[in-house]
């Protein structure tokens, strides 16, 4: 038996399900637009390019109701779209 994987992350935030569907030219996008003084508005940009449609409205009036969640929630999503990974040096 094999496991079908799917591209959408469902995270409960505050109460409120929020489904989000990352892919690589988002996520790339996110760290190319980031800077020293430009986070936040990258990473409103990069939910609203993931957020499934069916909860974009919810994120919206979580964004509003709690500063800086965005933040977190893509702190959230990226650490499972995109785990570490084990680097070894090997000589």
């Amino acid at each position: 038996m094999s496991l079908i994987k799917t591209n959408v992350i469902t995270l409960a935030v505050a109460g409120v399900t929020l489904s989000f569907e990352p892919n690589k030219t988002a996520y790339n996008g996110l760290i190319n637009e980031m800077t020293l003084t430009n986070k936040i508005a990258p990473m409103v940009t990069y939910l609203g390019r993931i957020v499934t449609a069916d909860t974009k409205e919810a994120l919206n009036k979580l964004a509003d109701e709690y500063p800086g969640v965005e933040l977190q929630i893509v702190e959230k999503v990226n650490s499972i779209y995109s785990p570490l990974v084990e680097i070894e040096i090997k000589n």
